[in-house]
């Protein structure tokens, strides 16, 4: 009795191909997957690199047409409170 018959060789033939198609489902699956975190991936750098800009003084996010003495301006003010003298000194006690 031989192990080499044509019905073995027609049922590992099969079995092989059947295997080959599992491979090839997964790894379009996989490379779905790799896009899929690759625009994740790129979602999340665009939105570091957008606080960064915005962290690091504005100047690249609203453009070149402002000049410069309104930024120099902005810049020696401190936001949300000013600094006015008062009209008659304090008595000291």
């Amino acid at each position: 009795m031989s192990i080499f018959t044509k019905r073995n060789a027609a049922i590992g033939y099969l079995t092989l191909k059947a295997l080959d198609r599992r491979r090839r489902r997964r790894s379009g699956r996989r490379l779905s997957l790799y896009i899929a975190l690759g625009l994740i991936s790129f979602g999340i750098l665009a939105g570091v690199a957008t606080v960064a800009l915005r962290r690091r003084g504005g100047a690249a996010v609203e453009g070149p047409e402002e000049d410069s003495a309104t930024t120099d301006d902005a810049e020696s003010e401190m936001v949300g409170e000013y600094v006015t003298g008062t009209p008659e000194p304090i008595p000291a006690t």
